[in-house]
């Protein structure tokens, strides 16, 4: 029984050593904080700091200003990039009938196909960005998307429990 009180000591005082260097080598290192997302800086120089409120839902919806015209976005970081519905690519001048569907995408509501386009501008509040890259989905996409090709472009976006913030 002494035997296995002194093996259980000495093993804990091994464990604490090892503790306590490791601690000291941890503390010695920096602390690695993610990097902002950054884009290019191609913003209008008139362009400010937004912010979009939460829903009762959970979610956040963005009226947006895409080239001169009000669409209202579901704002989705999981989307790779702003998609349109072909009501709202319509709605923009982008006739979806001749559009070429050549970029298979993954929805919520299975696989599609989706067509390429550049946007001149993409406004949500007063954060502004030029020359857009977006997709027009041609089936099962019930709303439009604020997705990554805009919001990864911004200088930072932050989502508290009430607002997104975006910061052109």
């Amino acid at each position: 029984m002494l035997r296995f009180a002194v093996i259980a000591a000495i093993g804990t005082l091994s464990a604490v050593g090892a503790a306590k260097a490791l601690m000291n080598s941890v503390s010695a290192q920096p602390i690695a904080r993610p990097a902002p997302l950054r884009g290019p800086q191609d913003s209008d120089p008139t362009s400010e700091p937004a912010s979009v409120s939460k829903a009762d839902d959970g979610h956040f919806w963005a009226e947006g200003v895409v080239n001169g015209t009000r669409v209202r976005f579901l704002v989705d970081t999981g989307a790779s990039s702003v998609a349109f519905t072909p009501v709202d690519a319509q709605r923009l001048g982008l006739e979806p009938s001749g559009l070429t569907y050549d970029t298979p995408v993954h929805t919520a509501n299975g696989d599609a196909m989706a067509a390429r386009v550049k946007l001149a501008s993409v406004s949500v509040g007063g954060a502004r960005l030029a020359d857009v890259d977006a997709l027009v989905v041609n089936h099962g996409l019930p709303i439009s998307l604020l997705g990554m090709s805009y919001l990864g472009r911004l200088s930072r976006f932050v989502a508290t429990r009430d607002q997104l913030i975006l910061q052109p």
